[in-house]
């Protein structure tokens, strides 16, 4: 069975059309004020687009914000935890 591999045109719409949708979630979230800027929001996005439940993920960065310390503890928790 053959896969159809993407155009170089095709390629360039879909990175195009998905820098649109980046753009138009910042535009939302400044007037949200989230404080994501569009690096942060363009990982959340690809996160959720993976599987990881959108509620926890706003969660974890609530927490992350509120108690900086946190940011300490996380990092010296084992990958294989966290899973």
């Amino acid at each position: 069975m053959t896969v159809a591999r993407p155009t170089s045109a095709q390629s360039a719409a879909s990175t195009s059309a998905a820098r649109e949708v980046i753009d138009i979630l910042y535009e939302i979230s400044l007037l949200l004020n989230t404080g994501l800027d569009k690096n942060t929001l363009s990982l959340c996005v690809s996160l959720c687009e993976n599987g990881a439940n959108p509620e926890a993920l706003a969660t974890v960065i609530k927490e992350l914000r509120r108690d900086p310390r946190s940011r300490r503890r996380q990092s010296r928790t084992p990958i294989s935890y966290i899973q």
